[in-house]
C-alpha cells in the first residue's frame, strides 16, 4: 500500500484537464517530454526503492567467515563483479550461473546499481526543465488572453462579442512584436531534442557503454534459438555476482572471503531500462521530427498557409492569403496556440475579424489593448499578478 501512496503522489504529472481550466502553450511531443517522461522516470525512481517489490536488493552468501549483514552491506556499497569470458556456457554443467566461474580472466564491475534510483529521479527533472524555461518565457499570455474563451463555456453573446473584439485589438496593435516569443519556444522545442538525446547517451554512460545497443539485442536475443543463444540482460543486469571481502585473520594474515551475491533489484532494473531504450528512442523521432516541422513553419509561408487551410474556416475567400503576407512567424504561433485553446467557433469568429481589421484597417473607436497587462480589466488574474509585484 505504501508504493501505492507514491505513485498517487507522481499521478499529478499526468494531467487531463478541460481546455476551461488551463491554457495549452505547447504541443503532444512537448507535453511528452515534461508530463510522460518526468512522470515515467519518477515512477520508475519509487519502483526501484521499494523493497517491499522484492526484499532486500542484495543478499550475499559466504563461508561463514563474515557476518550475512556485513558481507551485505560492503558488496553494496562498493562494487561487484562478473567474469566476461563465462558468459555463454552451459548453465549446471559448465557454469553455476551466468558470468560465474573461474576467476583468472577480466572483471567486469558493476557498482550502478546503488545509483539508479538517483539517476532517474535526476533525468526526470532533466525533462522538466525545458518546459519550466518555456514556462517562466511565457509568463502566461495565452491563458491571460484567452480568459472566457477557452473550452465549451464561452459565456453570453454580448460579453463574448466584447472579449473578442478586445482579443482582436490586442493581436492588431501588437502586430510584428511577437518574434521573441516565438523564439523562446522553438529554443525550448530543441532543448527538447537536445534533452533526449544527451539522456541516451548519459544512461549509455551509467551502464557501461551497454545502452545504445541494449534494445536492438534483446529483440535479436527473442528471435535466437533458445538453446543456443545469452541473454543480454542477464548480461548488463546479472542476477547472481561475485564479490571478495578481506579482513585480518588471528594471527593477523590477510584472509581472503569469496561471496556470490543475489541482485534481485536487477530483475526490476533490466525491466526498466529497456522499456526506457524503447521510450527514448520513439521520443527522439517524434522530437526531431517535431523540429523539422518547427523549422518549415518558420522559414516556409506555404507551409503556415497550408495549416491555417487546414485547421481553420474562413468566411473571407482570401482570408489565409491576408494572414500569411501581413503576419510574421510570432504572430502566427500566438494564432495557433489560440487555436488550440479557445472554442472553435469562437476562434473562427475573431480570425474573420482579425481579417477584416487586417484588410480595411482598425477601428479607432474600439478600446486599446496594446499589452496583457492592458487588458487586466477584463481578466482579473492580471490585475492579482500586479498587486503582488507591488
Amino acid at each position: 500500500m505504501t508504493v501505492f501512496g507514491m505513485v498517487s503522489a507522481v499521478a499529478g504529472f499526468i494531467k487531463v484537464r478541460y481546455l476551461i481550466d488551463k491554457a495549452l502553450i505547447d504541443n503532444m511531443v512537448f507535453r511528452a517530454h515534461y508530463r510522460i517522461t518526468s512522470a515515467i522516470l519518477f515512477l520508475c525512481c519509487i519502483i526501484v526503492t521499494a523493497n517491499n517489490l522484492i526484499g532486500d536488493p542484495i543478499q550475499c552468501i559466504n563461508d561463514r567467515g563474515v557476518p550475512g549483514h556485513v558481507i551485505n552491506t560492503y558488496c553494496w556499497i562498493t562494487y561487484t563483479f562478473t567474469l566476461p569470458h563465462e558468459q555463454g556456457k552451459h548453465i549446471g554443467t559448465e557454469s553455476a550461473h551466468p558470468g560465474l566461474g573461474n576467476d583468472n580472466g577480466d572483471r567486469r564491475y558493476h557498482s550502478y546499481y546503488q545509483w539508479v534510483p538517483f539517476v532517474l529521479f535526476f533525468q526526470g527533472i532533466l525533462f522538466y526543465i525545458p518546459h519550466w524555461i518555456w514556462k517562466n518565457w511565457e509568463q502566461g499570455k495565452i491563458r491571460m488572453i484567452s480568459e472566457g474563451m477557452r473550452g465549451i463555456l464561452v459565456g453570453e453573446k454580448q460579453e463574448r462579442e466584447y472579449r473578442q473584439n478586445r482579443l482582436v485589438q490586442y493581436l492588431i496593435e501588437t502586430m510584428h512584436l511577437h518574434n521573441s516569443y516565438a523564439f523562446g519556444y522553438f529554443l525550448c522545442e530543441a532543448l527538447n531534442f537536445v534533452n533526449v538525446m544527451v539522456n541516451i547517451f548519459f544512461t549509455d554512460k551509467f551502464l557501461g557503454g551497454a545502452f545504445l545497443t541494449y534494445g536492438t539485442d534483446v529483440v535479436a536475443f527473442s528471435n535466437m534459438n533458445q538453446e543456443n543463444r545469452t541473454d543480454p540482460m542477464v548480461a548488463i543486469f546479472p542476477r547472481v555476482t561475485k564479490c571478495i571481502f578481506h579482513k585480518f585473520g588471528p594471527s593477523g594474515s590477510i584472509q581472503k572471503h569469496d561471496a556470490l551475491c543475489v541482485l534481485a533489484l536487477n530483475i526490476l532494473n533490466e525491466k526498466i531500462y529497456i522499456f526506457l531504450w524503447f521510450w527514448f528512442i520513439i521520443l527522439a523521432i517524434l522530437s526531431g521530427l517535431a523540429i523539422v516541422y518547427s523549422a518549415a513553419v518558420v522559414l516556409l509561408p506555404s507551409t503556415r498557409e497550408t495549416i491555417l487551410r487546414r485547421r481553420f474556416r474562413f468566411g473571407a475567400p482570401n482570408a489565409v492569403d491576408t494572414i500569411i503576407r501581413k503576419t510574421q512567424v510570432g504572430d502566427f504561433l500566438l494564432l495557433h496556440l489560440l487555436g488550440q485553446n479557445t472554442n472553435q467557433m469562437v476562434f473562427n469568429e475573431i480570425l474573420d475579424e482579425f481579417v477584416r481589421r487586417l484588410n480595411f484597417g482598425s477601428n479607432s473607436n474600439l478600446p486599446s489593448a496594446p499589452s496583457t497587462l492592458e487588458m487586466s480589466p477584463i481578466y482579473p488574474e492580471i490585475e492579482k499578478f500586479k498587486g503582488t509585484e507591488t
